[in-house]
């Protein structure tokens, strides 16, 4: 199957699954997990934190991120587009009673400081408190670009604000900036770094701060039934993607650029007003493109895409290659 989806539908390759089935393993709630220890100081060191938390999903490194910074009545500042407002269900406004203050993004990602500033709050018992500011990188594929990180990190500074990077696809930032990962971690008071995306891993995300911070969301994560016993088998996984899978990110990030390319050349497909930096294109598409009757025909040939117009996502990863974009290309034609 060649699946343009998301880079969510990775498989482990053998060399990672025979890793994860020789791991050693203990029970994680009690401390006791040897590979996934060794997985979260090793991820601490390498970013510059102190600690290290393993965590189930993205959805839940960012809930716990967001909720050992902030208290109940406390504000988070976030972009409209943002991962942990957007599409995470509003964890934490329902599970911690923090309330977002979405802010719209500018079309490279960023967000304007100005708003920021003018979105925090008064110390007046009418208002909740802001606490903490959220950026994302990348962000829709979008690169931040290092000056404006460090900007970010002045503006949290003036006002006495802390700073969270929803680090989802944060490898991809570095590999698109040329620029080792510290590069962008630095910045930042708290982070998180999907293993389950372009590097591959099946499951896991991390969260990293202070050993303070992350004693607050180890015992938020029991809180919300995210504590693993024998997970082990899955952070051998998670290291192997941290050590084995980055570099090649620049090859999805080629193959992202063909595709962009190639589907830009088909009637009715416009990739010129979404320019491509990382591993995902976009695309408006002629409303007179039945896109759904194609997705489900590709279907049946085995190709998957997200039919969608304004604009359509189309996701390259470890298993999508060269000649899948050309065999996806080639399908699409004959159904225009």
């Amino acid at each position: 199957m060649i699946d343009f989806r998301s880079d969510t539908v990775t498989q482990p390759n053998p060399y990672m699954r025979e890793a994860m089935a020789k791991a050693p393993v203990g029970d994680d709630v009690y401390g006791d997990d040897p590979t996934v220890n060794e997985l979260e100081a090793w991820t601490a060191q390498r970013h510059g934190f102190e600690a290290a938390l393993f965590t189930s999903s993205g959805t839940q490194a960012n809930l716990l991120g967001i909720l050992a910074h902030c208290q109940r009545g406390d504000e988070y500042l976030c972009g409209q587009q943002a991962h942990n407002y957007k599409y995470e269900a509003g964890g934490a406004a329902i599970l911690g009673s923090v309330q977002p203050q979405p802010i719209e993004n500018n079309p490279d990602g960023t967000l304007c400081f100005e708003k920021l500033a003018a979105a925090i709050k008064p110390d007046d018992i009418h208002f909740a408190q802001t606490k903490l500011l959220s950026l994302e990188n990348t962000i829709g594929g979008k690169v931040l670009p290092l000056e404006y990180l460090a900007k970010a990190r002045k503006f949290v500074d003036q006002h006495d604000l802390l700073l969270h990077l929803d680090g989802a696809r944060v490898y991809n930032a570095a590999v698109a900036l040329n620029v080792d990962i510290t590069e962008i971690s630095q910045h930042f008071d708290s982070m998180t770094i999907c293993l389950s995306k372009g590097l591959g891993a099946p499951i896991g995300s991390l969260l990293l701060g202070s050993k303070a911070y992350i004693e607050r969301a180890r015992r938020l994560r029991k809180m919300v039934g995210g504590g693993m016993r024998q997970a082990g088998i899955l952070a051998a996984a998670g290291k192997i993607a941290l050590t084995e899978n980055i570099e090649r990110l620049a090859d999805d990030h080629a193959n992202a650029h063909y595709l962009a390319q190639q589907l830009g050349q088909l009637d009715g497909f416009n990739t010129a007003d979404f320019p491509t930096q990382t591993n995902i294109v976009y695309a408006n598409v002629d409303r007179k493109i039945d896109l759904t009757a194609i997705a489900t025909h590709l279907k049946s040939q085995g190709i998957l895409f997200s039919p969608s117009y304004h604009p359509m996502r189309l996701v390259t990863h470890l298993n999508v290659t060269r000649e899948d974009i050309d065999t996806f290309i080639k399908a699409l034609k004959q159904q225009l």
